[in-house]
């Protein structure tokens, strides 16, 4: 079975991108340490995936933000899309570490309040936290990815695509090792104090965007949180993110996926799309090697090439719970590790588990949030302002 394609080809770059994650995850279980690291060495699959991930981001986040015209709305539509699973998440989390099941990062428990605060804005790698299942750190990225566009396109400077995705990845390489990884530091003893201090920046900016209220002033907010991956993009052991640099490459991926949906609709001319994701391109070598820079690029660029054909419907299927499959597979993985040792009833236990997770989740906590976010938005009766891309589904 086929699905018509549209933006089907974005669901199943997504679904294809969480399962690599998930195989990735998986592989040191199933094939051993030694082998894991010695394929890792040669290919990290996990920063391929997540890099893919990002791309497919930059697409289609900022697309949601300009068909509507309206920060509520998108605001609305986020926060009911993503909390949901990612609080369920969470609580499995702290209900099989209870079980013995799963182990949570020591600084749940040396660093508790901070771990709860960092939780609660999505913000804990850029925070310095580790999150309670390791693939939130992405999230982190995401979130401050999506205040950016908030605030850009607050100050109206939103389709300068392909300079900000350019400039992010140009700071990265000049500043290099000269940026600084840990500005918080001076919270490394109390890093409750900037996790509290991000989670109330947040409420503030929140509060406004969905009340409609100092928007402007919100807008420059969102803006300031550039600094955390700027000058925060490792601020303790316990993140993933290696440095400041590589946190602004991420964040230029991004923007390089806002810059081919211009260039594709003619926002902005093909040679500057062309010279931003060249640079980006550089980047990505740069803090992730070129193996996998030319396997985003081909990747994306292969499944770009055939959007117009019809994509099979497993595909589909897996992107549309790709979140949470995303979510939910190392805590799937990690179960079945403490209670099965034979290697083959994992692999098969992981796949018919995580599928199962991943649908349940998507069935009974995601679309509910995303029924209520209709419901939320549906006598708001804003028309999408100029600029707008038209009627497009959100494949997100």
């Amino acid at each position: 079975m086929t699905t018509a394609p549209r933006l089907a080809w974005l669901d199943a770059l997504r679904g294809y991108a969480a399962v690599v994650v998930a195989l990735f995850h998986l592989s040191p279980v199933v094939l051993g340490a030694e082998t894991h690291l010695r394929i890792y060495r040669e290919f990290d699959f996990g920063k391929y995936a997540v890099l893919l991930f990002f791309l497919v981001s930059g697409y289609v986040i900022l697309m949601s933000l300009e068909r509507h015209g309206s920060l509520r709305r998108f605001w609305v539509g986020r926060l009911c899309r993503i909390y949901p699973a990612y609080l369920v998440t969470v609580l499995l989390a702290a209900g099989l570490a209870a079980a013995g099941l799963h182990r949570l990062p020591d600084q749940v428990r040396t660093e508790t309040t901070a771990s709860v605060l960092a939780h609660a804005t999505m913000l804990q790698d850029l925070l310095g936290v580790r999150g309670v299942v390791r693939p939130f750190w992405t999230l982190s990225f995401e979130m401050v990815f999506y205040f950016l566009v908030a605030g850009l396109f607050v100050w109206r400077v939103h389709r300068f695509s392909a300079w900000w995705a350019a400039g992010l990845t140009v700071v990265a390489l000049a500043g290099g090792t000269g940026l600084p990884d840990a500005l918080g530091g001076v919270f490394r003893d109390a890093r409750w104090a900037s996790a509290a201090g991000a989670l109330l920046l947040v409420a503030c900016m929140l509060g406004a965007y969905l009340r409609n209220f100092r928007i402007r002033v919100a807008g420059a907010a969102s803006l300031a949180l550039i600094v955390l991956p700027l000058a925060n993009g490792h601020a303790s052991k316990w993140v993933t993110s290696g440095s400041s640099a590589q946190a602004l490459v991420m964040l230029a991926v991004m923007f390089a996926g806002t810059v081919v949906y211009r260039a594709q609709h003619r926002q902005i001319r093909r040679f500057s799309a062309l010279v931003s994701l060249v640079v980006v391109l550089a980047g990505v070598t740069a803090q992730f090697g070129g193996p996998v820079a030319v396997a985003v690029t081909g990747t994306f660029g292969v499944a770009f090439a055939l959007r117009h054909r019809a994509v099979p419907g497993v595909l589909t299927w897996l992107g549309t719970v790709s979140y949470s499959l995303y979510l939910l597979h190392l805590l799937v993985l990690g179960v079945l590790a403490r209670l099965v040792e034979n290697r083959l009833l994992v692999l098969l236990g992981f796949v018919a588990g995580t599928m199962v997770a991943a649908w349940a989740c998507h069935r009974w906590v995601e679309q509910p949030g995303q029924r209520l976010a209709r419901s939320l938005v549906a006598t708001e009766g804003e028309t999408p302002r100029t600029g707008s891309f038209g009627k497009h589904r959100e494949s997100v």
